[in-house]
């Protein structure tokens, strides 16, 4: 997802997004624990995007 894309986000659909990543991240790490993670760069790819997300919500609580 862009950045410009992003920001247009409201702040409610941030927050949702953030939940559905991290459960995602959940479930990979699951997966690499097990053994069956075939794409173990899309854990840091993940890792970013939340990152991205939280750091707009930040930027607009100020």
């Amino acid at each position: 997802m862009d950045l410009k894309e992003i920001k247009e986000l409201t702040s409610e659909e941030l927050s949702d997004k953030i939940g559905h990543l991290r459960r995602e991240v959940f479930n990979f790490r699951l997966q690499q624990q097990a053994g069956q993670l075939e794409k173990p760069h899309l854990l840091r790819s993940l890792r970013r995007e939340i990152a991205r997300f939280q750091t707009i919500l930040k930027q607009r609580s100020r």
